[in-house]
Parts: C-alpha cells; structure tokens; sequence
C-alpha cells in the first residue's frame, strides 16, 4: 500500500484531518505597499515603475534607471540607453525567490545588402551599467537561409553562433523548429553586457529566388517570445525590435548612504525589514551588483527607505503561511514585526485535555506521514540515481572496467552523495570557472585529496558510448603535462568529471600579470611542455586525442609552475572524429584554426594551429585578440606573421623575451610558431616535430658528449620505467638512425641551399636539423665543412668549432 502512495497524497490527507480538527481562519489581505518614491508617478501606460527606476527629477536613484514617459504619457523608456521597457519586476518577498528583471524592445540586426530595408542597427552596449542579458531567458537567434550568423562579447572576446541551410528543399518562411532549417539558435555566455552581431552568407556565390528569401537576421530575445512553429520568419523583415530580458541590480558605486541599506546577508538578524547581498560574477569585467529583497515576514520595496512593510500573520489564512509557520488555534495570534507569538490565555481543564488529544493526534498523523514520505523519497531517489546510471552509459563503463582490457585503478565511479559532500553540495563559493560544457567546483574527497569537479550542462543520449569511450581513454592518460582524470559519477542527472586539483592558476592570468614578468627560459619551458602533452595526445595514447579548444587559459600550472593542458570538455578521439563536421561554431575567438572555420572538420593540425597562438602570446605577452601593427593586422596571429615578414620580429617581443633570450633561440622559436600558423594544415609541422625543435632549443647550451650520453641511456633503458621527456626521446631513438641514414644516402647537392627554411624542408631526420640549431646564428652557413660533418653526423660525433661554420 505504502508504494501505491505518493508524498503528495499522503500530505494531503494529513491537511484535510487538520481541516475537520481546527476551523479556518478569515482570510485578509497582504498591506498596501508603494513601490515608488513619495510624489513620484508610479506608472507608465501599464508598467508599473519601482524605485530604484523613477520618472522624473528627485525620482530615481542615478541616470541608469532614469524613464521617460513618451507618446501621451503610455510608453516608458530607460532613458540611458533608449530603450522601451516592457516590464519591471523586484523582489517583494524573500521567500517568493524571484529574480529582479526588466523586459525591453532590443534590435533585431539585418544583413547589410539583401533586405528590404535595407538597413543595420548595431546591439545597445550594456558595458558599465547595472543590467545584464539573462542567459537563462534569452536565446541568440539567426534566420535566413546558408548563412552564417556569430555573436562577438565585448568582454572576454569569445563567441557563439550557428548556420543555417535551405538547399534542397522548397523554404516558404515557416520553420517548425529552429534546429538549422532556415532558423538556428544558440545559448548566450553567462554575464554578458556587450556583443556584435556578425552575418554573412555561407557561400557567397549562391543567389536568392526572389527578392528578400536570402535576408539574413541575427538577434537576442526572450525564450518566450520567438516560436518557429507559429513565426513567419519573413515577417521579421518589416521588424525593428523584439523583447529581451535583463538581469539588474545597484551597482556599487551608485549607492548614496541615504538609502540605509545593509549589504551582508550574515550579519542581518531575522527582524531585518530588508536585507541585500553583492553579486559576484566570473567574467571579471562585469561589475558587481547590490540586489535586496524584503525579509520573511515584510512585503513592498527593498530598495526604499522602510518599504518593506511587516505582514499581519495573523489575519492570514493558515495556507497562505510560509512553511516555517504554524497556526496558533485554539490560542490567541498576537502580531509582532516580522512575526507573530501564539500567546497563553486561561483554559478550561476540558480545553486542554481536547487540546493535547488533538495535538498527540497530529503529532502522530505528521510522524506516519513524514516516516512514510522517507520512505517513498529514498525509494525514488535510488530508482532516479539507477535510470540516470543507465541513461549516462554506467553499465558500458561497467562492462569497460570489468574486462580483462579496463583499468579499474584508474577509472573509478565516485557515487553522488561523495561528490555533494566534497563540494559542500555544489556550493557558490566552490566554484573555480564556468564555461560552455559545465561548471567547476573545488572538492576535498574523504581521503583528503584535493580535486575539480566538473559539472556537466547536458549530453546527448545518442553520444553516451563515445562519451564512455573518452572517459576510459582520458583516465587512463598518465602524462606530467596533463591534467589527470581520477574518475566520474554517473549517477546525477549530468555526468560529473572528477580531476586532480591544480593550485597555481592559468598561463593566461601568469602570463599577462603585468606585477610579475615571466622570464624567457619559464616561456620556453611552459612551451616545451604543452607541446610534450600535445604530441602525447596525438601519437602516444592508445588512440589519438584531439583537443580542440587548446587556449592559454586552458593550460594549468601546478605548485612548481608546470604546465599540465586541461578542458577536454570538446576534446575528441581521432577515430571518432575523422567524418566530424559540425553545423555550430565551437572555439575560442583567436585560437581557432581558420582551416577548421571553413571546412568544419578538425585534425591534428588544427591544434597545432591553437599551439601557434599560444606560442606567439609566449613571445608577445599580448593577448590573442590583440593588434601588433595597427588596425591594419586584426588579432594576433596575423600580425606576427605581417611583422615577420616584414623583418620587424625585435619590435613586437616581450621586453623579457628581448632582454633575456638569445637571438639565434628567438628567431628559431617565431619561426617555429610562424610554420605553426601556416594556412594551410598540412603545411604546418607535426606535434612531434615541435618537440624535437623546442627540445633541442633548450638543450643548445648542454655539450654533445650529454648528448650522447642521453641517447646511450635511452638504448639500454626500459620505456615503461622512464616518463616526460625521456620517454618521448627513447620514443624517437630508433626513428632517428633509419631517418638520418636514409636522408643521406640520396644523392643530392646540399649546396643548392639559401635558407634554412629549404633545408628544413628537404631533411627528413629531426635530430640533425636539431644539430644545425647549435650553429647559434640567423644567417644560414655556406662553409662546406658544415655541410660535410652534416652528410655524417650522429649525436655522438661534435661539430666543427663553431668560428669555422658561422
């Protein structure tokens, strides 16, 4: 019988006992609050106007929330920002747990040369105010048809979009879901004030039908408001604006202390009228917001000078109550501040005798109901953890760790209580970063291990065996230089990640702190490293991983300041990948490979291209969407390859980089990072190749006889003992001598070189053109001894002395 029931009926019936036991109170109504201040106008047309917003001088708080009244008094606008508002809300009660919003008309941005209006509007910036697009209720939106429509954040310059696509098929305006058909749609970041909207045609030699068919649109607005299934999509060419909701709230420094508000939600008493709390965001450029609400117990206007006012509990019906209180029948309700106290009077001896039967009887009505609600709620909670098990692929990890094949040690299933207790149930305070694939807390695990808990948006079920895959290949990943996933929990209603803990930040936050200058030999080490993880992935693993998202602010640095690579939330393998194309743009603006921009399909040359980036950030120090040379080179990668052409290497360095490296070292590394940038995919070198180079670059000044002693250790030695960067050379020891032996046994006249960029491309054996860097000169070598000892070298036989080749 107990399985047939659910909580809600048993707590129904235990309300309807109640119901026959004590009488009803007479209902009345909440106080009557204003929301704007004294001789203020409290409307506009039908929108309701709260303070801190005000029309008229002396009437809001500063010019952010200043509105003007327009068209016969009946359309209210944000004066600032010139925009209508459509509806203003605030947090009246605590317990109602309501956002503070504000609706407007925002622009509906057009193509620049196919519309029948012919026109653009640019998106109103919100940088500096206190209002914020709300990524819970908004969605980007493109329409048209083989377009390609992407939103730029002012703020940290990453970027979302999607296409859309209408070829082969009969487009007549009407989608039924903006699922790329003609209509696409994309979530927004997270704290977003300020975006440009970027539209143009996927292929620009198709041509419309008729006039206005290959209009483009790309605009925010509000999930309630733009359905495919009801929406001529054509319509929205005599369109100006939709509604969009903002977030808002008192920025700081607009506060005057004439408001009397306090800001710190732990110090405030029960009895408070009103209390507020400042709102921190993980995008650093966004303000902190001041939001307020009224107290359990107070209605009206937190942001007004006693304009939450205290609520009769007593005159209220018992179902109107908060949960935290209880009705004071048989004895008298005595109203208080924030509260009511049930007071004593005399009783009869038949009063109280029916009073403690009633009261026994409900105790035990309530302890049945509440054992038997357990009961029911630990049975569904262990059903729910079991489908969510089975829904996110925990009995193909199962089966994975279970065969002789799988690694049990290293892929461990962490339960869901573990991982809330680790994290303090996923509390604020825990979180280390946010980003497009999850949310990361900082957890402590029962045995005193520091991890990162990733919290995973969603997957989609068609992916869960791919997604099992990943996780068994990334756990079993056992390199210094990377981040290592110790496990995952499957049973919540998102996978949960676990990896280990890294103290020291970001390379992007080490690398751009203008307090403390990294110096050239830590750049060249931090290179060396990533490009160690890197070439990992790609050739050491069981199966080649891509990463797809390599950034500055994805590599880690541990307590000794090594580089380990991190967020493989869009990372691939390379057997799943090699048919991937994509109809939404993923990335970071800056890092992504213009190759991979094109086609949609990602290789392992696309993250060499990342690597390129953070290589040039390394001997920059600017930021990826920086401009060396003016605003005739847009964004990095551009401008150092303009400034190396154009021999302006020396200009563009990191003061640190110039001050401390060496010119030989410097201009073989730009070169490097330069080969890396290359258009072209498979113009660009291998992750191997560059390890060989950033290797040889460090080792320059370590004599050939270490050398070859290196060499004789990796000879004698045991792979499965050595780990880093030993492994990696005793990965390339047997590939060099068959390498070398068959580059110089070709008849070829070495002399017909001019520059070391041919001869790098013509010598097949990494370790010799590793050799000629020793030379430590730009200027390429003509000396015919050089190229004597180059057609024999080995690293066990030195070099001619350095004065007679260079």
């Amino acid at each position: 019988m107990a399985e047939l029931m659910s909580p809600q009926i048993l707590l129904l019936l235990l309300m309807c006992s109640l119901q026959l036991e004590f009488p009803a109170v007479e209902a009345a109504g909440f106080p009557n609050t204003t929301l704007a201040r004294h001789n203020c106008t409290p409307t506009c047309g039908t929108v309701t106007i709260p303070f801190p917003f005000g029309i008229g001088p002396g009437c809001f708080l500063d010019d952010w929330y200043e509105i003007s009244c327009e068209v016969n008094n009946t359309v209210p606008r944000l004066k600032k920002l010139d925009l209508q508002v459509l509806n203003i809300s605030l947090n009246e009660q605590k317990f109602f747990n309501t956002d503070s919003v504000i609706t407007v008309d925002y622009p509906i941005i057009h193509s620049k040369s196919s519309c029948k209006r012919n026109d653009t509007r640019d998106p109103v910036s919100l940088q500096g105010s206190p209002f914020t697009f709300s990524s819970s209720s908004n969605k980007f939106l493109a329409v048209g048809c083989n377009s390609v429509a992407i939103m730029e954040t002012d703020a940290n310059s990453s970027f979302v979009g999607c296409k859309t696509h209408c070829a082969g098929a009969n487009y007549t305006g009407m989608v039924s879901a903006c699922d790329g058909f003609g209509c696409c749609q994309s979530m927004i970041p997270s704290d977003l004030q300020g975006f440009h909207v970027d539209l143009r045609p996927e292929n620009s030699t198709i041509l419309a039908s008729s006039g206005d068919q290959d209009c483009q649109y790309g605009f925010l607005a509000s999930n309630d408001w733009f359905q495919p299934n009801k929406t001529d999509v054509y319509a929205l060419r005599d369109g100006d604006y939709g509604p969009v909701v903002l977030n808002w709230g008192i920025l700081d420094s607009s506060l005057p202390k004439s408001l009397g508000l306090q800001l710190d939600w732990t110090v405030l008493s029960g009895d408070e009228p009103a209390e507020c709390r400042t709102t921190s965001y993980v995008n650093k450029s966004t303000a902190p917001l001041i939001r307020c609400s009224c107290n359990d117990g107070f209605i009206g206007n937190p942001y007004l000078r006693d304009g939450c006012l205290d609520v009769n509990e007593c005159e209220l019906p018992e179902w109107q109550l908060p949960d935290w209180q209880t009705s004071c029948y048989p004895q008298k309700c005595v109203n208080i501040p924030g509260n009511y106290e049930c007071s004593n009077g005399k009783r009869t001896v038949t009063s109280l005798i029916i009073g403690l039967s009633s009261s026994s009887g409900s105790l035990v009505l309530i302890f049945l109901a509440w054992w038997m609600y357990k009961l029911i709620k630990k049975r569904s909670e262990a059903k729910l953890k079991e489908k969510f098990f089975k829904r996110n692929g925990g009995m193909i990890l199962q089966q994975q760790l279970t065969s002789p094949d799988g690694n049990v040690e290293k892929s461990k299933l962490f339960n869901s209580k573990e991982l809330e207790k680790a994290t303090d149930y996923f509390n604020k305070d825990r979180i280390l970063g946010k980003g497009g694939q999850g949310t990361v807390y900082k957890g402590m695990l029962t045995d005193g291990r520091i991890v990162a808990v990733k919290k995973s948006i969603s997957i989609d079920e068609k992916n869960i065996e791919p997604f099992i895959n990943e996780v068994v290949i990334l756990s079993q990943i056992n390199h210094r230089n990377i981040v290592k996933l110790l496990g995952c929990c499957l049973e919540s209603e998102f996978p949960l990640l676990v990896y280990e803990f890294i103290p020291n930040g970001t390379l992007y936050e080490y690398l751009h702190d203008p307090e403390f200058p990294v110096s050239w030999e830590a750049r060249l080490r931090i290179a060396t490293e990533v490009a160690s993880g890197l070439f990992y992935l790609h050739s050491s693993a069981s199966i080649p991983i891509y990463h797809r998202d390599i950034k500055s602010s994805n590599i880690l640095l541990d307590e000794k300041h090594r580089a380990k690579i991190a967020d493989f939330g869009t990372s691939r393998s390379g057997s799943l990948d090699q048919t991937h194309v994509t109809t939404v743009v993923q990335g970071t603006f800056g890092y992504l490979d213009p190759e991979y921009f094109r086609s949609g399909q990602f290789t392992e040359k696309s993250d060499v291209y990342s690597f390129g980036i953070v290589l040039v950030e390394l001997l920059t120090g600017q930021k990826p969407t920086a401009s060396l040379l003016g605003e005739n080179c847009i964004g990095l990668a551009s401008s150092f390859v303009t400034a190396m052409e154009e021999d302006r290497l020396f200009e563009i360095l990191d003061p640190p980089v110039r001050r401390e490296g060496g010119e030989a070292e410097i201009i073989v590394v730009a070169n490097l990072a330069k080969r890396c940038l290359n258009l072209k995919g498979r113009k660009r070198p291998s992750m191997k190749d560059i390890v060989i180079e950033l290797e040889a670059i460090r080792n320059r000044s370590q004599p050939v006889s270490s050398l070859a002693q290196h060499q004789e250790k990796a000879n004698h030695a045991n792979p499965d003992e050595l780990e880093g960067d030993d492994a990696l050379s005793i990965s390339r020891g047997s590939e060099a001598d068959v390498e070398q032996s068959d580059y110089f046994g070709r008849s070829s006249d070495i002399s017909k070189f001019s520059s070391y960029d041919e001869l790098r491309s013509e010598l097949a054996h990494s370790h010799v053109w590793s050799l000629l860097m020793m030379c430590g000169t730009s200027r390429f070598c003509h000396q015919p001894e050089y190229y004597r000892w180059a057609r024999k070298a080995s690293l066990a036989s030195p070099p001619p002395q350095e004065e007679a080749l260079c």
